[in-house]
């Protein structure tokens, strides 16, 4: 095969329309890359949020724009140079498909952060095709080896396609400000993000406490290893926690009062923000000031980092909680996502396409 091949879609031809069919070139696989089946594909609070082109500006949407960068399939075939994969394998694609290389972010294996930016894996030029990356929403895609990665056997692959994005977005902050035993972390929101960050906190040996709006949330939480739950409505519940954390991470994508959580660091005690609200959030430098408190943000993690992660996953008995949906249920699902309603990620069986 020499040629782009055809390869069925779904994807979103403005900001107002609808979901639906499509259909979208994929590049024939050179000699280090590998072409998936796509079997599952995670669907991310990020995927609405570019396909309503409500990041315009800072990345602005290219229509029509295929979403998803947590996708999981089968190796149908390698370049002749490739070495990691073989037809047959079970192999998953996450946020990146490719970066400089390069630049000493890329070489010390953050391609994440890359100089001139690493090419997304969707609404982003491609340099083989021209245009914009097309996502997991999709049967096929084709991905150079060096941003393949590989699945454990011991991970449901529908359940692993959210650790691409939901996983690696959680475990790389708490594994670049070394959470572990003894130290107190807080978990601020339940979605697709917490619950992985729940999950990650306490197989590190922290002491967790969740913080969620919703008390319907509590049980969940607790079933999901947090040691305890905070209302964050509650100002007593907040304030028994004053100066007490050694660690916050920060799932939430609405607009939200970070000072509140900011009272509840510790002394040279961190909060990472993951969540990403469209609008500018309002700070008060005076709790970072008196406490020496750091705010910090954090993307996803490199290739090296992401392939750790699903490693530990496979170790540690993790997953995502998924609701597996079909093809046609796409667009209710982006309405439940909007409301919140799903436990705790989509994730599209991709033969119903």
């Amino acid at each position: 095969m020499t040629t782009p091949f055809t390869a069925k879609a779904i994807g979103a031809s403005s900001p107002t329309s609808p979901l639906a069919p499509l259909s979208i070139q994929r590049r024939a696989p050179g000699p280090t890359d590998v072409q998936i089946e796509i079997l599952f594909c995670g669907v991310c609070h990020s995927d609405l949020h570019q396909v309503r082109d409500e990041w315009k500006s800072v990345m602005p949407t290219v229509y029509p724009c295929v979403p998803g960068h947590e996708v999981v399939g089968r190796v149908v075939r390698v370049g002749a140079n490739v070495t990691k994969f073989k037809a047959g394998d079970m192999a998953a694609v996450g946020c990146m498909v490719d970066s400089c290389r390069t630049c000493p972010e890329c070489m010390e294996g953050n391609e994440q952060y890359c100089h001139t930016m690493p090419t997304f894996t969707y609404n982003f030029p491609d340099k083989h095709l021209n245009g914009v990356t097309y996502g997991g929403y999709s049967s096929a895609i084709v991905v150079d080896e060096a941003f393949t990665l590989r699945v454990p056997k011991q991970i449901d692959p529908a359940r692993a396609a959210p650790l691409l994005c939901a996983g690696i977005t959680t475990y790389s902050p708490l594994r670049h400000w070394k959470v572990g035993k003894g130290h107190k972390v807080g978990i601020v929101g339940l979605g697709g993000l917490g619950h992985m960050g729940v999950k990650f906190a306490r197989a590190m040996g922290a002491h967790v406490v969740l913080f969620t709006t919703s008390p319907g949330k509590r049980e969940d939480a607790l079933r999901l290893g947090a040691h305890e739950v905070v209302l964050s409505k509650d100002p007593a519940a907040m304030m028994a926690h004053a100066g007490s954390f050694d660690f916050i991470l920060d799932t939430v994508s609405a607009v939200h009062d970070l000072n509140a959580y900011l009272e509840l660091v510790k002394r040279d005690g961190s909060m990472v923000l993951v969540g990403a609200p469209a609008e500018p959030v309002p700070l008060g430098v005076f709790s970072l000031l008196f406490k020496r408190r750091r705010l910090a943000g954090s993307a996803i993690g490199g290739i090296r980092e992401t392939q750790e992660m699903l490693d530990f996953c496979a170790e540690h008995g993790i997953a995502s909680d998924i609701e597996l949906i079909g093809a046609n249920k796409l667009n209710e699902a982006y309405t439940r996502l909007l409301n919140g309603d799903v436990k705790y990620r989509f994730v599209i069986d991709m033969a119903t396409i």
